[in-house]
């Protein structure tokens, strides 16, 4: 056929993941490959990005995976660039269209996982797929075939260019789908009517479990949407909402939502526009709301411990953004009457965690003076007869003097004999972190006695 054989195949072809990215196959390269996995009966994992497989490979591929019956989960980013003239990279034209993809949906038996996210390095560009609102009509109709519609688990449509109809589109999906767990529509220009219809989708929706709508622009319109669809909605246990556009106002109309709700268990809400009055209506709610499940609220995103994880965040675009943005007031600070509802509302909800950025928000009066931590603990103990590092050390079951901070955290609430509250705790953290490591190092901790 021409083709330089590809030795990692050669190697690896009995293994069930196949990871061939930036291998260079082109679309003579992807039509030998898809001869091979045709009787493949080994592969359940196939990543084909950045391979400038182009139209012609994607043609072959397709054709395979409507015979394959081992593949369920493929991942396909950027296709190919065309080029103009002089080796001039000219707008790309995405090698796997919607049209060409949609049909081995209905074709293939055996695809669980379906990963189309639009972003991948290819020289010094970003590029990928960059699926339509018109593509997205061919998502909604593949995924609403009675014989395939509870096969798919996972499909991944982050970074493409969905806006008012792809959204539209998306609800019909989610209205029709009886068997997709996990949705990433992040980084797309879903809003405004298009957020609305998505939301109506997903309010009679039964089966999603993930739902990722993060850098959307979804913003306060969206947020009523969302509140109204989680009245209903009783699958859904994620959703990521960060960077949204929602201020105060909106995180009040997605309440009234979560006031009904009994199946969320994790929000995330970073980099909105929220103060520390939208956190305080949230955690009301939560507190009076005696059927919630929520688990975890996310209302930061830091790499430092005390702020959420980061997850399925495209590395160097997403690098970029933090470092710019990691003194920006959306990152909430919060003050000593969130504290204090915190403190309660855990009380009623004893495994929820809240991740935000600080402690120093507005506070209306001076707050009284509260007990140093380090002393409290240290009464505590000469009330025992017990040495300091016999508390320590019965949170660091390894001997290293040094603990990971939510380790260390929930080490120290559990210890419920210790007058300790959640602004101590946190307190006691940062003394113990000065340099934001992640870890607390208590092998300086007489120092720091008052």
């Amino acid at each position: 056929m021409g083709v330089v054989p590809v030795s990692y195949f050669i190697r690896n072809h009995d293994s069930t993941t196949m990871t061939l990215t930036h291998h260079g196959l082109g679309p003579l390269g992807c039509k030998a490959l898809a001869i091979a996995l045709v009787s493949d009966m080994h592969i359940n994992t196939l990543e084909l990005a950045d391979n400038q497989i182009q139209a012609e490979g994607a043609k072959y591929l397709l054709e395979m995976m409507k015979a394959n019956l081992t593949v369920h989960h493929l991942v396909c980013g950027d296709s190919g660039w065309p080029l103009d003239g002089a080796d001039c990279p000219r707008r790309p034209t995405p090698a796997l269209s919607a049209c060409r993809t949609c049909p081995i949906l209905v074709d293939n038996v055996s695809l669980k996982t379906l990963k189309l996210s639009g972003i991948t390095i290819c020289h010094v560009f970003l590029t990928g797929n960059e699926f339509t609102d018109d593509d997205a009509k061919y998502f909604a109709d593949a995924l609403s075939v009675i014989k395939i519609n509870s096969r798919l688990k996972e499909l991944d449509l982050s970074h493409n260019e969905f806006r008012g109809k792809g959204g539209e589109h998306m609800g019909q999906l989610l209205a029709n789908n009886e068997g997709m767990e996990l949705l990433d529509l992040s980084w797309n220009h879903i809003r405004m009517k298009g957020a609305v219809a998505f939301c109506a989708g997903l309010r009679v929706n039964t089966c999603l479990k993930h739902l990722d709508l993060s850098w959307n622009g979804f913003g306060n319109e969206g947020a009523l949407a969302l509140g109204e669809a989680l009245k209903f909605n009783n699958t859904l246990v994620h959703l990521n909402l960060n960077n949204n556009r929602i201020t105060n106002e909106g995180v009040g109309m997605l309440c009234r939502g979560l006031e009904h709700n009994d199946t969320l268990q994790i929000l995330q809400l970073a980099y909105n526009s929220l103060t520390v009055e939208g956190e305080l209506a949230l955690l009301t709610v939560v507190k009076k709301a005696s059927q919630s499940a929520l688990e975890e609220i996310d209302l930061c995103v830091s790499f430092t411990s005390g702020c959420c994880r980061f997850t399925s965040m495209r590395p160097i675009l997403w690098v970029l953004y933090v470092c710019v943005n990691s003194t920006n007031k959306q990152n909430v600070l919060v003050n000593e009457s969130f504290m204090h509802l915190l403190e309660l509302t855990c009380q009623e909800h004893p495994g929820l965690e809240v991740q935000y950025g600080g402690i120093g928000g507005f506070i209306a009066k001076k707050p009284p003076k509260r007990a140093d931590p380090m002393k409290v603990i240290q009464d505590y103990l000469d009330e025992r007869k017990l040495r300091l590092w016999d508390f320590f050390r019965n949170i660091d079951k390894d001997g290293t003097m040094r603990v990971p901070v939510d380790d260390f955290r929930r080490a120290v609430q559990k210890q419920s004999s210790i007058p300790l509250d959640r602004h101590h705790i946190e307190e006691l953290i940062e003394r113990l972190d000065r340099d934001r490591t992640g870890m607390v190092d208590y092998r300086a901790v007489p120092c720091m006695f008052p």
